[in-house]
């Protein structure tokens, strides 16, 4: 037996290790409750506006405000690259890692960014309130999947990535509303992601844990 893993199915195991187990082994799924559209909408079309940047070889002002951005350049400026980071970005492609077992880990980044031949991820996040000091540490994880994602795949990373954040700030008498941004830069370990990813693996080919959450604690094995 084997199994497909994401960054969001191991969140979902340091939440509650029994659901996940439960979910990955077809038992049973937690309810989720309605996803908002409208950050998926924001990720369309802010790839659209960097991808815009990146055709033109530039950088968009958000990446210019003082955090070392100046000298990257945004992956997917040549036709080779352009093909890896459509596929990247790509919900039913993402980024692969097949072990020798048939496991798999996959998962879609926002975008890319590059530095003397090394990768960068940059992530884009739609907040509906200010930041607070500790909101980016909530994305640690993730960053670190897709960076042990792209050195499985031969490509050299840097040991940091970028959380691009968006929050409203106010509307015009247009009707238009004005977003604020701020990027974050993110130590980032691939290392854990690896170990992430091992942990998952010795949770689901054991027994169903014991201990149970809001969620499953009436669910039968």
């Amino acid at each position: 037996m084997h199994f497909k893993l994401s960054p969001s199915s191991l969140g979902l195991m340091k939440d509650c290790p029994r659901c996940f187990w439960l979910d990955k082994h077809k038992i049973w799924q937690r309810p989720s409750g309605i996803f908002p559209s409208l950050p998926n909408g924001m990720d369309s079309i802010l790839k659209k506006h960097f991808d815009a940047f990146r055709d033109r070889k530039q950088l968009p002002p958000e990446l210019l405000k003082g955090n070392g951005c100046g000298g990257m350049r945004l992956f997917g400026d040549n036709a080779e690259e352009k093909e890896l980071i459509k596929a990247w970005r790509d919900n039913l492609k993402g980024i692969k890692f097949i072990d020798k077992y048939g496991n798999i880990l996959v998962g879609a980044v926002d975008n890319i960014l590059v530095e003397d031949n090394k990768l960068i991820v940059l992530d884009y996040k739609t907040r509906g309130f200010p930041l607070k000091d500790n909101t980016h540490e909530y994305y640690q994880d993730q960053l670190d999947i897709y960076n042990f994602l792209l050195r499985m795949n031969y490509f050299d990373t840097e040991d940091y990535s970028f959380l691009l954040f968006y929050i409203p700030q106010n509307v015009l008498e247009s009707g238009e509303i004005i977003f604020d941004n701020k990027l974050i830069k993110m130590k980032t370990s691939a290392e854990n992601g690896e170990k992430l990813f091992r942990k998952a693996l010795k949770v689901l080919y054991g027994e169903c844990p014991s201990d149970r959450c809001n969620w499953c604690e009436f669910v039968e094995v």
